[in-house]
């Protein structure tokens, strides 16, 4: 039994796989399952996956952006080169099934499995597919959806489960928690999430009012690789209150224990309005404020966010409207409101799909079955 999962080569791609992965693992046991890769060369991929015992292939894919960039032209001929490698891999192993995640990096693969007659099936996590996904729903037998009204797809090919998500990040501990971020617990704990890459927009909003928010909150900040340094160094020189300094705690990324811990002992969760982070959130229960990226393609993060907040379990600021102190007030009037934050994960809890991972996997082996 050989299944080929493909993605768009980022966190918000790989995770979810990592998830389906994992439940395929725990439902089948038998020693002719094998589990393959193909997509674009990245960081996320090759680790997660490899860790998974994902045997990891890479082709080439391009990515078609939305404005005007040299890469367009270069990534144009990425695309025919990535579908003739991928054609090899494919008619080489000859897989039972395909998995996309959508994205760009998924094309290359799905395109060469509809060459082959290699069943598809698609999942795309936001409320507004993305282009490669679009292209992908007219050969695909099952289209997984995370939200009910996904735009675009027909009605009759879509199974709505939800995102994802991986069970492991449920099962953090305050103990735990405490250890590895040096807890003071004496404060509302804030978890501020700005995805895989960092939130720069964000980042720079919370180095404005920090010692105004360490007087009132104990801040977990996710800051993203690139701009760790940066933010660490800046936030050393305008914390000039000593006392304040233990309540601060930025990392560059959160890996799965960390953020396990993380979602188990924060208040409130900030974050951005990527569908992976949404249903994370979710899952654990948290209430959250989201701060859709304003440049996301077709404006998902927009849409995603405000889906999510009518389940009642976010509040959403557009980053128009995103002034320090405006946040700060926000921030502070929910604290001031415990009976909504109990709404707010009530709405969470309501929203979650847990078990999405779950339900996917059980069809994709059913399907392999018959």
């Amino acid at each position: 039994m050989k299944i080929i999962f493909t993605g768009g080569g980022t966190a918000g791609h790989t995770f979810p796989m990592v998830a389906i992965v994992r439940e395929i693992k725990k439902i089948y046991k038998g020693p002719d399952l094998k589990l393959f890769y193909l997509g674009p060369k990245d960081k996320y991929s090759l680790t997660l996956l490899t860790e998974e015992g994902v045997i990891v292939k890479t082709i080439l894919a391009g990515k078609l952006r939305r404005y005007f960039s040299l890469k367009n032209f270069l990534d144009i001929l990425k695309i025919p080169l990535g579908i003739l490698q991928a054609f090899f891999q494919l008619f080489f192993l000859a897989p039972d099934l395909i998995f996309s995640k959508g994205g760009y990096g998924s094309f290359p693969t799905v395109a060469a499995a509809r060459i082959l007659h290699v069943p598809v099936f698609l999942h795309t996590s936001d409320i507004v597919p993305g282009l490669a996904a679009r292209m992908e729903s007219k050969y695909a037998l099952e289209i997984f959806t995370s939200f009910e009204k996904t735009e675009f797809f027909p009605k009759e090919k879509i199974i709505c489960t939800g995102n994802p998500v991986r069970q492991e990040i449920l099962k953090g501990s305050l103990e735990e928690a405490r250890k590895i971020f040096w807890l003071e617990g004496k404060k509302p704990l804030v978890l501020i999430l700005g995805g895989s890459q960092g939130a720069k927009n964000i980042n720079e909003m919370i180095l404005e009012i920090l010692p105004e928010l360490l007087a009132n909150f104990e801040i977990i900040h996710q800051t993203g690789s690139r701009t760790f340094a940066q933010v660490r160094a800046e936030a050393a020189a305008i914390i000039r209150e000593k006392g304040l300094r233990k309540y601060y705690h930025p990392l560059p990324f959160l890996n799965e224990n960390y953020l396990k811990n993380a979602l188990s002992c924060c208040d409130l969760v900030v974050s951005r309005g990527g569908a992976g982070g949404i249903f994370e959130i979710a899952a654990a229960g948290k209430p959250s404020l989201l701060i859709p990226l304003p440049t996301s393609a077709q404006n998902h993060q927009m849409k995603n966010a405000y889906a999510y907040s009518r389940a009642g379990a976010a509040e959403v600021i557009e980053e128009k409207n995103l002034k320090p102190h405006f946040f700060l007030e926000r921030l502070k009037h929910l604290f001031s409101r415990p009976d909504l934050l109990g709404k707010m994960s009530e709405g969470a809890e309501s929203f979650a799909r847990p078990k999405a991972a779950q339900i996917i996997a059980s069809y994709i082996l059913e399907y392999l079955k018959q």
